[in-house]
Formats: C-alpha cells, sequence, structure tokens
C-alpha cells in the first residue's frame, strides 16, 4: 500500500531528509519519499501493517521535528 499525507509546519528541508531515512527504518516499509515543496510525506509499506507503519513514522517525525505534524485522516 502507497499513501501520501500531509505535513504541516515542516520548517526545513533537511528535517525532512531525516524524517525520509528514519521511516525508511522503520519494519515493514518498502519506501519513503518527503517532498518540501509541497509539504507531503508518501509512505509505502506492507498491506497486513501500514496502520501500524504510519503510527510508529507519527511518533518518529515528531521526535526529528516537534512542531511538524503528520495530517492522517
Amino acid at each position: 500500500m502507497k499513501k501520501t499525507f500531509k505535513l504541516d509546519e515542516l520548517d526545513c528541508a533537511n528535517c525532512g531528509a531525516k524524517m525520509e531515512a528514519a521511516v525508511k527504518k522503520i519494519d515493514g516499509v518498502t519506501g519513503c519519499t518527503v517532498s518540501f515543496m509541497t509539504q507531503k510525506i508518501t509512505i509505502e509499506a506492507d498491506d497486513d501493517c501500514f496502520d501500524d507503519v504510519v503510527k510508529q513514522a507519527v511518533k518518529v517525525c515528531r521526535k526529528i521535528e516537534p512542531d511538524c505534524e503528520i495530517i492522517v485522516k
């Protein structure tokens, strides 16, 4: 499964790159891209664990950029 989420208040491209690298290390993730220009994160992971991956991605990104929020609907 592959989904794109909006990032709220991503302040710098370097933080986006750190988020991308950290999310790629989560078990079950097959791909991740963060676009600073569009303020979006695309996560690609196995269908059976996708919800857990997204929850872990939110926590990881919060540690890197405390003011940034992944908008999960």
